[in-house]
């Protein structure tokens, strides 16, 4: 009981000021007319005779003081009364003891009245709606069938894979032409904002849930309009080397050495160093060998150039070049570059008979590395006796090199065979062509 009568005293001045708040302000005159008290009366009862809901409201008034009696539809419309009654002059103070009505069949009427004037307001309006939608109907149409059409956006676009992009962009400027066109027929373009608005909101949000799914798509248009690869291009992408396959609306496919399939998202492809083997025909090869300390090095790198310009894949321009890399504890390195047709010669191959071949000559003229030799000191007793000749190590110098293999593209070609016969299997999927410029 205490903690009720603390609500009610808690309540109780927000309920005094409810009633109070549309309480009329000013001096009250001295004068107490009953002519100005029935004059007050009728006005207030002519305002409320033009109101909806008033009806069974009663209104007295005595020395300026307003009573009013009665039932309305609804609890807001009894309070809207002090408002009125306080605006009529003369007032002195309300005593409003409305309250809303709890007959079920009086708060239904109003309902059916407004739900019947909506239906006749509907049925005039079914006309003026039939030739809006018939309106937006043929646009949307004449939209979809221009769309459909090959031309011009082949012409327009460098592949097919922007042209459908094309084709999607039309297809929505002509819905939302068609929407507008339908909302000003109806009178309701006020309409179209809130519906644009909508949308707007509800693509940042799916956006932002969809962001990897985004880029990718952007990546993938800018990738099929600059071309940065063909198809069987030799590229490498993040690390990974391979043929290129195709380019699709998500990743880019490439064919590795070894046979097997890599899949890179557009996006990292378009941030991505890409290395393109393929886009020039000549490409050098290096590589590395070793002669002995004391062995004369201008000698040991014209051998070289000769062996390196006597192969026959090797190409005379750009010339072959071989220079001193470093000075080791038992060993002079020494690095040798030559060019090759990559179309014609199969990088790897072509490399492997380079080393075999000036390995070969310098074991014929003996200036090859020799294995390191370490000397170890110990007892006396197991040293080696001064007439005991040491035995050598190093590999006997053949009679002559071996001739040279053939080193043709033919790994190559088997690789691009498998290429062109996975990219017929799945043409259409492909943003990649073969006659589009290059970056």
């Amino acid at each position: 009981m205490r903690i009720l009568a603390l609500l009610l005293c808690l309540l109780l001045p927000f309920a005094t000021h409810a009633q109070t708040a549309d309480q009329p302000t000013g001096t009250i005159t001295l004068n107490d007319d009953a002519s100005a008290d029935a004059a007050i009366a009728n006005r207030i009862r002519d305002i409320l005779g033009e109101l909806q809901g008033y009806e069974d409201v009663s209104v007295t008034v005595s020395s300026g003081i307003v009573t009013l009696r009665g039932t309305t539809l609804d609890h807001g419309k009894a309070t809207r009364l002090n408002e009125l009654a306080s605006r009529v002059e003369g007032v002195v103070a309300i005593e409003n003891t409305v309250q809303g009505s709890s007959d079920v069949v009086e708060r239904l009427n109003p309902a059916m009245e407004r739900f019947r004037a909506r239906t006749v307001q509907l049925i005039a309006f079914l006309p003026l709606a039939l030739v809006a939608l018939s309106v937006f109907a043929l646009v949307v149409v004449f939209g979809f069938w221009l769309a459909r059409r090959k031309q011009p956006w082949e012409r327009l676009s460098p592949n097919a894979f922007i042209a459908d992009i094309y084709r999607q962009l039309t297809r929505l400027v002509f819905v939302i032409g068609g929407l507008v066109i339908a909302l000003d027929i109806v009178n309701a373009t006020a309409l179209l904002s809130g519906i644009l608005g909508a949308a707007g909101i509800a693509g940042l949000a799916i956006g932002f849930a969809v962001r990897d799914t985004v880029e990718n798509f952007i990546a993938s248009i800018m990738l099929s309009i600059r071309q940065p690869f063909r198809p069987n291009d030799t590229v490498e992408i993040e690390g990974d080397t391979g043929k290129v396959i195709r380019l699709t609306s998500r990743a880019t496919i490439l064919l590795s050495f070894d046979g097997n399939h890599i899949r890179i998202p557009n996006s990292t492809v378009f941030k991505s160093r890409i290395v393109n083997y393929s886009r020039n025909a000549e490409r050098r090869f290096t590589f590395m060998l070793s002669v002995a300390s004391d062995a004369e090095l201008d000698h040991a790198r014209t051998l070289a150039l000769k062996v390196l310009n006597d192969l026959p894949f090797v190409l005379p321009e750009p010339e072959a070049s071989v220079w001193v890399e470093s000075v080791d504890d038992f060993w002079v390195t020494l690095s040798m570059a030559a060019w090759i047709n990559q179309n014609e010669t199969n990088i790897t191959l072509a490399r492997s008979e380079a080393i075999r071949l000036t390995q070969a000559a310098y074991d014929a003229e003996g200036i090859a590395a020799p294995l390191p030799s370490y000397r170890i000191e110990n007892l006396p007793s197991v040293l080696q006796p001064a007439d005991k000749k040491p035995v050598s190590t190093k590999p006997a110098a053949p009679a002559c090199p071996a001739p040279v293999q053939e080193v043709s593209a033919t790994q190559d070609q088997e690789l691009e065979k498998i290429v062109d016969q996975e990219r017929a299997e799945l043409s259409r999927h492909d943003l990649l062509s073969d006659t589009a410029s290059e970056e």
